[in-house]
């Protein structure tokens, strides 16, 4: 007997009598890697008699007789360590059953159904990681296949033909360990290592159709390791991709207003300009996400005009801004409204100076201080001006 095992066979192994599976697997038509027995083996008869065997204890026990037997034979190693991976998996050994699946990954490290298994027990023990170390191992695994030899007797044609099906085959376990590996990058906190994940999931998966998202965990990471030049070239390859993308432009445009090369300010009006079309906060439907997006830009906007020293362009953005900001970003609003008090009284408009600081004094962040100390310097103008 020969075996090509897929998950859904191996499952047989459980035995659904006593319990039942509670996470989802893709269906597996084929594997990059298959675990082959020759038929009539020695091997294949030992496999034959546990497959027999109904008491779940006893069937452990010859698996592990049979992986002493045959330590030599890689496939039958892997074979017998899945199956006990999947037991320990089933009673909620789950360190156990990940000890057992990677010695079965070490003897078919491109069997997409082991790394499958694998990936379900990392997400049972809410090892990221892991989870992500198996899904991009998965991801390589499927991409082995068009990188695969072409065999003497085989057309060019025949051969196109065969990689195609091969990769058909394996495209929901592909999606799977997609989606995992995405999930892996959601679930790191660590900047440094979130964009150590989010670079090997582009080399492993190009062409996600969850680009959008991941070059917005990029662009998030790269800010917080304050990293500019790299986070400028991902939210310009973003904007390639998709010119309305909101995170990005956003980005762009706060970098550049507070960048001093030259250009910088006219780039981050450009942009703002952009990210107030995307965001469509004038739409009836606009939610809060919207609001905000916009808001954001109009203070971006404000802030570069005032920097250009056009002051009341920069009241018209801000006051926008703040008008957007103040029930939806207690934060940003802050900020709009420290820049909005900073024009007017530029402008000598110190009773809407006052009214506008003195509204956001209270809120506690990185502009409080600031927003109290031009409010000081307000009150004393205003005082000395009585």
């Amino acid at each position: 007997m020969t075996y090509k095992r897929s998950w859904a066979l191996a499952v047989l192994f459980l035995f659904a009598s006593f319990f039942t599976l509670s996470f989802f697997t893709p269906t597996l038509s084929a594997q990059v890697d298959s675990i082959v027995i020759p038929a009539g083996t020695p091997e294949d008869n030992d496999l034959n008699t546990i497959a027999n065997e109904h008491d779940a204890q006893k069937k452990v026990s010859m698996y592990q007789d049979f992986l002493q037997k045959y330590a030599s034979n890689q496939a039958a190693v892997a074979y017998g360590n899945w199956q006990l991976s999947q037991y320990y998996q089933s009673t909620g050994d789950l360190q156990k059953a990940l000890e057992c699946g990677d010695k079965a990954v070490a003897g078919s490290p491109h069997n997409l159904d082991i790394l499958t298994s694998q990936v379900t027990i990392a997400q049972q023990l809410k090892d990221n990681a892991r989870i992500f170390s198996y899904s991009i191992q998965g991801g390589e695994a499927f991409n082995s296949i068009e990188k695969q030899p072409k065999p003497a007797d085989t057309t060019d044609e025949q051969f196109a033909s065969m990689i195609a099906s091969q990769k058909d085959a394996n495209k929901n376990a592909y999606d799977f360990f997609e989606g995992a590996a995405f999930n892996g990058i959601v679930g790191q906190t660590d900047a440094k290592s979130r964009m150590d994940y989010i670079e090997k999931f582009t080399v492993t998966f190009p062409k996600s159709k969850m680009d959008e998202q991941v070059t917005s965990y990029a662009m998030l990471s790269l800010s917080q390791l304050q990293d500019n030049h790299r986070l400028v070239s991902y939210a310009e390859k973003a904007l390639t991709a998709n010119p309305n993308n909101l995170p990005a432009l956003l980005l762009l445009a706060n970098s550049y207003v507070d960048s001093s090369e030259p250009g910088a300010l006219a780039k981050a009006v450009t942009y703002a300009q952009k990210a107030i079309v995307a965001a469509k906060a004038d739409d009836p439907a606009a939610d809060k996400s919207q609001k905000i997006s916009a808001g954001v830009a109009h203070s971006v906007m404000g802030r570069a005009y005032a920097k250009q020293s056009k002051t009341l362009p920069s009241v018209s953005e801000l006051k926008s801004a703040t008008t957007l900001l103040k029930e939806n970003d207690e934060q940003q609003y802050a900020v709009a409204a420290y820049y909005l008090g900073w024009d007017y009284a530029k402008l000598n408009k110190l009773t809407e100076a006052r009214a506008v600081l003195n509204d956001v004094a209270g809120i506690p962040g990185p502009v409080q201080q600031p927003v109290k100390d031009l409010l000081t310097k307000v009150n004393t103008a205003r005082a000395a001006g009585k």
